[in-house]
C-alpha cells in the first residue's frame, strides 16, 4: 500500500534528517510555557472506592464539572463527568492537597513546547525552549544534549545551567482508559474512549512571563531557526496582559521573518479557560502565522461555538470545509493542520517543506508515546510501523482523494492503537514531529 510505503520511507530517512539538522545547527524554537506535571497512576477501582465512600447517593449521569475543585464531591464529580463521556478537558483546583491525597502521582513534564522538545530529544533532534516554570524539577526532567534554553545573558545553555527566576506551577494529569467501568451502587458506566483530564492550579502561567533573551536570540539568529512555534496563551485570563503579549509576539514574528523569510511560524491551539481570551488570541495573532494546528475538539469549538459554522467532526469533508473557513476568516498565511487519533491533515497552499512527511513524523511520535507511556525512541517508533493504519483514517483519505478539495489537502491516516497507555501530550509530540520537515 502506498501509505505504508511512505511511512517506511519516512522512518528510513529519520536518522539522516536529524543528523543534517544537528550538523547544520538548525533548531526548532518552542514557546512558551512549562510546568511540572504530576501524572496520576489512575485506577478505576480507586475512583469507585472514593465514590462509594464520599458520594454513595450520587447519580453518575448527573455529575457535573466544578468551576473550581475544593471538596471531594467537586473532584469526583468532575472526574466522572469527563470519564463517562470519554472527552478530554481541564479544570481549576483550589485544594491541591485533596487531589494529591486521593490518587498516586509521579513527576512528568507539562507544556506544549517542552513536551515537543522532549519528543524531539529522544531522537537527538535539537530545539530551543522558552521556560516559564524554570524550577529545579522541571529543568532536571528537561536535561538533554538536544534541548537548549537561552540564559539571561543571551547564551544558548542546557537546562541544568538555568537559574530559577519564576514560581513553580503544578498540573495534575488524570488519564482514563476505554472500557474501564465506573460503578456506584447499582449504577455502571463504561468509559467510551481513552482520554485525559488536566487539573491545574495556575501560578506563573497565569501571566506567562516572557524571557526577552529567548526572543532576541531567535531574532538575531533567525536563519538557524527552521520553525518558530507559538503556543500556550490559553492560561492567560487578563485581557490587557494577553493583548500586550500578543502584540509583542507579533513584533517578534515580524523580526524573525525579516531574518528568515522562509522560516515557518507555527501556532498550536489549546483548550482555553476563557471565551473572550480565546477570541482575542485568534483575532490578533492568527493573521501573522503560517500554519495553525488544532485537534478536532478545538476545531469544533472554534467553528460551532465561536463562529456559528456548523461542522460535523465525524465527516472529513465538513472538517476540510471548516479548516478552509478558519484560514479565510483569519487570514492565516499558508494553511491549517487538524490532528486526531485517526488522521492528521494539512489544508492550504503548497509548501516548500514536505508536509506529508511532517505529518507522518507527527503521527509516529504521538503513537509511540501513546503506546509506551513516554517519548518514543527510534526503536519504539520502528515498532509503531508494524501497527495497522486507522480504518477511519484510511476511509477519510479515500474520501478526500475523491473530493474537489484533493489538490489542497494532504491527509495521513495514523497508526492506530485502541487502548493507549498514555493520552497526555500526544498532540504535543505530534507538534514536535511535524517540525522535522521544515
Amino acid at each position: 500500500m502506498v501509505l505504508e510505503q511512505k511511512y517506511q520511507e519516512a522512518y528510513e530517512a529519520l536518522e539522516e534528517t536529524v543528523r543534517q539538522r544537528t550538523r547544520n545547527g538548525r533548531y526548532t524554537a518552542l514557546g512558551y510555557t512549562s510546568n511540572l506535571d504530576l501524572l496520576c497512576d489512575f485506577k478505576v477501582e480507586r475512583l469507585n472506592e472514593l465514590l462509594e465512600r464520599y458520594m454513595p447517593d450520587g447519580v453518575l449521569s448527573e455529575m457535573k464539572v466544578s468551576d473550581e475543585i475544593e471538596t471531594m464531591e467537586d473532584l469526583l464529580g468532575t472526574v466522572v463527568y469527563y470519564c463517562i463521556r470519554g472527552i478530554g478537558g481541564e479544570a481549576d483546583v483550589k485544594n491541591t492537597k485533596l487531589v494529591e491525597e486521593s490518587f498516586h502521582f509521579d513527576y512528568g513534564m507539562g507544556g506544549t513546547a517542552v513536551q515537543a522538545a522532549m519528543a524531539l530529544a529522544q531522537l537527538g533532534c535539537p530545539s530551543i525552549v522558552h521556560l516559564t516554570d524554570d524550577s529545579k524539577e522541571v529543568c532536571q526532567i528537561l536535561r538533554s544534549p538536544s534541548i537548549y534554553a537561552v540564559s539571561q545573558d543571551g547564551r544558548l545553555v542546557h537546562t541544568d545551567e538555568v537559574i530559577q527566576t519564576n514560581e513553580q506551577e503544578i498540573h495534575f494529569i488524570i488519564q482514563f482508559k476505554k472500557g474501564d467501568k465506573i460503578c456506584l451502587g447499582g449504577q455502571e458506566a463504561v468509559i467510551p474512549c481513552s482520554n485525559r483530564l488536566i487539573i491545574t492550579k495556575i501560578t506563573v502561567n497565569e501571566f506567562v512571563p516572557f524571557s526577552r533573551p529567548y526572543f532576541e536570540w531567535i531574532e538575531r539568529n533567525g536563519m538557524d531557526i527552521s520553525s518558530n512555534v507559538l503556543s500556550s496563551f490559553n492560561a492567560l485570563l487578563d485581557p490587557q496582559v494577553l493583548k500586550e503579549h500578543l502584540e509583542y509576539v507579533k513584533g517578534h514574528v515580524a523580526k524573525y521573518k525579516e531574518a528568515n523569510p522562509d522560516g515557518i511560524v507555527f501556532f498550536e491551539d489549546a483548550h482555553y479557560h476563557d471565551y473572550a481570551v480565546r477570541k482575542l488570541c485568534l483575532e490578533t495573532v492568527y493573521s501573522c502565522v503560517d500554519i495553525v494546528s488544532l485537534n478536532e475538539e478545538e476545531l469544533k469549538y472554534t467553528l460551532k461555538e465561536m463562529y456559528d459554522f456548523d461542522v460535523d467532526i465525524e465527516d472529513i469533508i465538513s472538517c476540510v470545509e471548516g479548516a478552509r473557513f478558519i484560514r479565510g476568516k483569519f487570514g492565516i498565511q499558508k494553511g491549517v493542520i487538524v490532528h486526531t487519533k485517526d488522521y492528521s491533515m494539512y489544508v492550504g497552499d503548497p509548501l516548500k517543506a514536505d508536509i506529508e512527511r511532517g505529518l507522518i513524523y507527527g503521527n509516529l511520535l504521538a503513537t509511540a508515546k501513546a503506546q509506551n507511556g513516554w517519548y518514543g525512541t527510534k526503536e519504539q517508533i520502528r515498532e509503531v510501523l508494524g501497527f495497522e493504519l486507522s480504518p477511519k483514517g484510511v476511509e477519510n483519505y479515500e474520501k478526500v482523494k475523491a473530493s474537489p478539495f484533493a489538490g489542497e489537502v494532504t491527509l495521513v491516516p495514523s497508526k492506530y492503537i485502541d487502548k493507549p497507555k498514555y493520552t497526555i501530550g500526544l498532540g504535543d509530540s505530534f507538534v514536535g514531529g511535524v517540525q522535522m520537515c521544515f
